[in-house]
């Protein structure tokens, strides 16, 4: 008899989700599916309103990653209006982004993902969390830690308003100038910030990469997948966040191609599955060739660990050798080891910080100069960023009164998808045997998806015409006393 086990909810990452695995007769795992069950939809209602509003109004997708959507809305009503920024603004822009990326990835670091490692992923689901680690690590560094955070996101407030949802970027510039005052306020943090990413990698190479069984586990067929990788890099290939091309590698680690972010339709298409809200994106050229990884497969991968692999380098010092140490333990690029996801973000943690200190220093930064007000007709514009999470793409088009007839965005979470329902399964199949199911080995099987540090709300923007929805009545027991159930067809069931 088919059994069957349901990790719901499943835990530390932003939005919803669920695992549904299937074991057969033997006890071994048939199949596993990593479900969405929620709906944002925001493609859709940001139809009919300014184009303006869109740094504001997709800031709210996500209260994790609001500055990634709010930067990438921004550059979209730059090439929306066709105006270019000065260098003051582009520098306030990339600086104030620079700041988000340190504070996001030490988030899921030391809170989302790194509790795994710190703690253990078979310790008491009690302990893994930040308070796990505190006990783990001491008090102190978990007072490093917020106050870190806080500091960061003091910045973020001075600069942009606000560090949740940000109201700095505007078309053609941002809303305000730094001063000369907030400048050596900005540089004595970026000055911390560095220092915090130095200690936090050799936090990690302490605690995980000295662990014999951590390394073996982040090397485990288990967690190893061989896909295409997809990163934005400056002129020299080298890693950045905030501009430059898309460069697309292959499983070898040879340049597939590499693209203007303004032609990612050639490139990216996406396929719709009935079990999940979330858009599978694949690369088009190569076609959907189902779940499937290798040269022949359009599967591809974001996030950190593919932003290391698409790149030839990172472009500040300390990171450079950081990556150096990384791609020699891991044995050359590409690195196709899932959980290496959480080295490579902690070398980016500290690649943002050291170039959040190179922006803080540049006497620019305090220019007046901080806008070229638009004057053409909006019709199409195009921004791309590379969020903690991944490349994020938006797209609009409007009318000739700038209001938003269609809107596209395409989230990293939406470009791992395929990869990350393929690590699922991969995980469950090598550490499910002869029915032998632990509390520990499922959180294990979530560590496939953690590692990718997903956003579900913002990758479920897709209508598919009738909102599957189960409404259970209960007794005051907690007792079922009768269900009623719409399917995707529309369909209404009573139970």
């Amino acid at each position: 008899m088919e059994r069957r086990i349901t990790i719901d909810p499943i835990t530390r990452l932003e939005g919803h989700g669920k695992i549904e695995i299937f074991l057969n007769e033997q006890g071994s795992v048939d199949r596993a599916f990593f479900q969405v069950p929620e709906l944002r939809g925001f493609e859709k209602f940001a139809q009919g309103r300014p184009a303006e509003e869109m740094p504001q109004i997709t800031s709210r997708i996500c209260g994790v990653c609001p500055t990634a959507h709010h930067m990438a809305a921004t550059k979209a009503l730059d090439a929306l209006y066709r105006v270019a920024p000065p260098p003051a603004a582009r520098k306030i822009r990339e600086l104030f982004y620079s700041c988000f990326v340190v504070e996001d990835h030490a988030l899921h670091v030391y809170f989302l993902g790194g509790p795994d490692f710190i703690v253990g992923p078979k310790a008491p689901a009690a302990e893994r969390n930040v308070l796990g680690v505190i006990a783990k690590v001491g008090i102190e560094v978990g007072q490093k830690v917020i106050g870190m955070r806080r500091k960061l996101r003091e910045v973020m407030t001075a600069i942009g308003g606000k560090p949740i949802h940000p109201v700095l970027g505007l078309p053609g510039g941002v809303a305000k100038h730094i001063s000369a005052e907030e400048q050596e306020k900005i540089k004595q943090v970026a000055r911390e910030a560095v220092d915090f990413g130095k200690f936090t990698l050799e936090t990690f190479q302490k605690l995980v990469l000295e662990n014999g069984e951590y390394v073996e586990m982040i090397r485990s067929d288990a967690y190893t997948h061989r896909t295409y990788y997809m990163g934005m890099v400056d002129q020299a290939n080298k890693v950045n966040f905030y501009d430059g091309a898309i460069r697309v590698v292959t499983p070898e680690g040879k340049q597939w191609n590499k693209f203007a972010p303004e032609k990612y339709l050639d490139y990216i298409a996406e396929h719709v599955e009935p079990w999940s809200y979330i858009k599978f994106a694949y690369l088009k050229p190569l076609g959907w060739k189902g779940f499937s990884e290798g040269p022949a497969s359009g599967i591809y991968c974001v996030a950190p660990l593919a932003r290391l692999n698409a790149a030839e380098g990172m472009a500040t010092p300390l990171a450079q050798d950081a990556f150096t140490q990384y791609e020699a333990m891991l044995g050359g690029s590409p690195v196709h080891h899932t959980l290496a996801n959480h080295w490579a973000r902690v070398i980016e943690m500290l690649y943002a910080a050291e170039r959040l200190e190179e922006l803080a220093s540049d006497p620019e930064i305090t220019s007046p100069d901080i806008r070229t007000l638009p004057t053409e007709t909006p019709r199409e514009g195009i921004g791309v960023v590379e969020a903690p999470r991944g490349t994020l793409i938006h797209h609009y088009q409007t009318d000739e009164n700038g209001l938003i007839t269609k809107a596209n965005m395409i989230v990293a979470t939406q470009n791992n998808a395929a990869r990350m329902a393929m690590s699922v399964e991969k995980a469950a199949k090598g550490l499910i045997t002869n029915g032998n199911v632990s509390e520990g080995i499922l959180n294990m099987v979530e560590m496939a998806f953690r590692a990718y540090d997903p956003c579900h709300g913002c990758a479920t923007h897709s209508l598919p015409g009738s909102m599957p929805l189960m409404v259970r009545v209960h007794d005051c027991k907690g007792d079922v006393q009768s269900t009623l159930r719409r399917d995707w067809d529309g369909k209404i069931q009573k139970g």
